[in-house]
């Protein structure tokens, strides 16, 4: 190898000016990174206009370099891959793209990853964010300049960041037409002060990122060694990298110790995750989706992106995967992200939560295929998008390391998560990728879960709104009032119902409790409400009505307890007459305070053919009221498991009794919610009649 002299044929000037476009560019977005390190970025940019002015000064020159023949080139590559392999620094062989072409035993240990591995990979993926832009402007001089340069960097170890001071030269190989660069790493075991000059000048020390509630601390990251063997942590088998140790042992630790110290981490993860999950008694899509991206960005990663699809799904089967992927896929939206808390990051986590995944992102290529995808050191910093401002989300977040892993509900993939780290406790591994894909199945079925509930919880509310009067009617000299309460964790239609309605000889009121919810539930009811309207369009008394409605639902497998009040309204009174199946009896509540029920009697309807209903006659006043409710109000308990019962139903009736009917009803509400802490067990319906004072209209 040697050196030779530059050459500046046009190809060659064209390739030198866009690449010098590129890393001003880079540089530029350097400044905006986390904790940019400014000074190696100013020395950069200076670097540049001596590269420029380097090439104004050189152009239109026609030097050539010569080459031996292949024999001799041949012997001189032996020579370097046996000086290279021997060499007791770690070594790195660069093309002039930065490319690494060769790595030796030292410089695979340093970064502690198979040699293999590293190869055709860009040497400042290797390097924090910090690092990267300036230390690519020094090897393009090298490259164009042929001087030796210093530099120190941040090499992004397996367990934790390395600091070293990097030697760069230009070589020639005979054979190869380009020059390349041999990067050698200096002493690793100094960390990084702001002593000495320039771009051989470091940058100051920095301290590790918080992570979340528990900062993904370092005695968790460096106790919990890496296992590139398996995913193990999820139970599942998957390729080891080549080369890779079951576990390395930071600080002469057993190296079994470390491993057994990574699986626990990794399923105390997941222990916490499911335990997380399925703390809710009704399962909530965005309440799992905080609680997982939390959990992530404090135990696994910096950052943590959630993004879903809408409630259908979206790529399928592998056969349908390419049809998705022409664009009829349902688009991903960001759901959550959650990063550090700093004042820096808490800017850039508000600006992504707006960045839905765009096509030939990570996420939404992991998305579409439905395949994990593994990017332990990152090259290119568009991986995950790029930001309105144009600079790569990975540059905004100093993101080194990323991972996806799709959610998918067993049918369709319903969205991703994405986890990015910054390097400073080791690139993300298999064991991670493993840990990761469980975590996104067990939110898939919580998601599932709590879609399915919602449609349920949909369905319920829809057939409930059909089986209640949209409206109550106005009759004339009396007021009427209705309070109906689903039950709190129920996602069924309920069985109870209420109306009013003009009848043979005035107008009636009913209020009935199928056995039972669900959809044969709402049928029943349907058939009870509308039958008892039809049967009084002939029928006066409440007693034969009842009867009809009775022999309509003999055929039904589900029998409803109702009470009906036929009312005769007159000039300042109102006779009501009243029927009762096996149904709590009324309550009348008298204008000056005192309180009465109505009699009990009756059987429930649909039971027997020889049916013979509760009977009773009152009259209400001025100011008297009338309340008929359902036994969801008595039989609503208390974490004692004791009933709120009919007395401490009249006595909230008592203590409202100079309010409006919906008053009365509102103040019954409230009692019964502070009875039970709005636990309801049941569904509660309630309908209050006043009589008025004569308008003097």
């Amino acid at each position: 190898m040697h050196d030779q002299p530059d050459q500046l044929e046009p190809e060659t000037l064209m390739r030198e000016i866009s690449d010098l476009e590129g890393r001003i560019g880079e540089l530029r977005q350097a400044a905006g990174v986390p904790e940019p390190d400014l000074r190696s970025t100013l020395e950069a940019a200076l670097v540049e206009l001596e590269l420029a002015l380097t090439v104004l000064r050189t152009m239109g020159s026609d030097q050539v370099g010569e080459h031996g023949g292949s024999a001799a080139a041949e012997n001189e590559r032996r020579v370097l891959r046996t000086v290279f392999q021997d060499a007791p620094v770690p070594l790195f062989l660069l093309d002039r793209n930065t490319n690494v072409r060769r790595v030796n035993r030292q410089a695979a240990a340093l970064l502690g990853t198979p040699a293999g591995y590293v190869s055709g990979k860009q040497f400042t993926a290797f390097c924090d964010m910090a690092t990267r832009a300036a230390l690519r402007s020094q090897l393009a001089a090298v490259v164009r300049t042929g001087l030796r340069r210093r530099v120190q960097v941040r090499f992004l170890g397996r367990d934790h960041p390395v600091d070293a001071v990097v030697t760069l030269a230009r070589v020639w190989i005979r054979g190869d037409p380009d020059p390349m660069v041999m990067v050698a790493a200096g002493p690793t075991n100094t960390p990084m002060n702001d002593e000495g000059p320039a771009s051989e000048q470091g940058r100051p020390e920095r301290t590790a990122p918080a992570r979340g509630a528990s900062a993904r601390n370092a005695s968790a990251r460096n106790a919990s060694a890496r296992s590139a063997a398996t995913r193990s942590a999820s139970g599942e088998a998957g390729p080891a990298r080549e080369g890779a140790s079951l576990a390395r042992a930071p600080h002469g630790a057993p190296p079994d110790d470390e491993a057994v110290a990574t699986i626990v981490h990794r399923m105390d993860v997941l222990a916490t995750a499911s335990e997380l999950l399925l703390d809710e008694p009704v399962f909530n899509e965005t309440v799992a989706i905080r609680r997982c991206a939390r959990l992530l960005a404090a135990e696994l990663a910096d950052w943590a992106f959630i993004d879903l699809t809408g409630v259908h799904g979206g790529p399928g089967t592998s056969a349908q995967a390419g049809v998705h992927a022409a664009g009829t896929a349902p688009p991903l939206r960001r759901q959550v992200v959650m990063g550090p808390e700093d004042e820096h990051a808490v800017e850039a986590a508000r600006m992504l939560e707006e960045l839905d995944p765009v096509q030939g992102s990570l996420s939404h290529t992991v998305y579409v295929t439905r395949q994990s995808a593994l990017r332990a050191h990152v090259e290119d910093l568009d991986v995950l998008g790029t930001c309105p401002d144009g600079q790569p989300v990975c540059g905004k977040i100093g993101a080194t390391s990323v991972l996806s892993v799709p959610i998918e509900d067993g049918d369709h993939a319903i969205g991703t998560i994405t986890l990015a780290a910054s390097g400073e406790y080791g690139p993300f591994d298999l064991m991670d990728l493993g840990v990761v894909q469980r975590l996104g199945r067990y939110l898939a079925l919580v998601i599932r879960a709590a879609r399915l509930y919602r449609r349920r919880a949909e369905v319920a509310a829809t057939l409930q709104a059909g089986l209640l009067p949209k409206t109550l009617p106005a009759i004339p000299g009396v007021t009427v009032a209705a309070k109906y309460l689903t039950a709190t964790n129920g996602s069924e239609v309920g069985g109870d119902f209420y109306d009013v309605f003009r009848t043979e000889n005035g107008w009636g009121m009913v209020l009935g409790d199928v056995c039972g919810k669900g959809e044969d539930a709402a049928a029943v009811t349907a058939t009870a409400r509308h039958c008892t309207r039809l049967a009084a369009r002939w029928k006066s008394h409440p007693g034969d009505v009842l009867g009809i409605v009775n022999e309509a639902l003999l055929d039904e497998d589900r029998f409803v307890t109702a009470v009906m009040a036929g009312l005769t309204v007159e000039t300042e009174r109102v006779v009501v007459s009243l029927g009762t199946a096996g149904h709590p009896p009324a309550v009348v509540v008298r204008a000056d305070g005192v309180i009465r029920t109505t009699s009990r009697g009756g059987v429930p309807l649909g039971l027997f053919e020889d049916f013979e209903p509760g009977l009773d006659t009152i009259e209400l006043a001025v100011g008297d009221t009338l309340i008929l409710h359902s036994d969801g109000v008595l039989e609503a308990c208390n974490m004692t498991r004791q009933e709120f019962g009919q007395e401490r139903l009249l006595e909230a009736l008592a203590g409202h009794a100079g309010e409006t009917p919906a008053g009365m009803l509102a103040a019954v509400e409230r009692a019964l919610l502070e009875f039970c802490d709005s636990d309801l067990r049941d569904d509660v319906s309630m309908l209050a009649l006043r009589v008025e004072a004569p308008s003097l209209d």
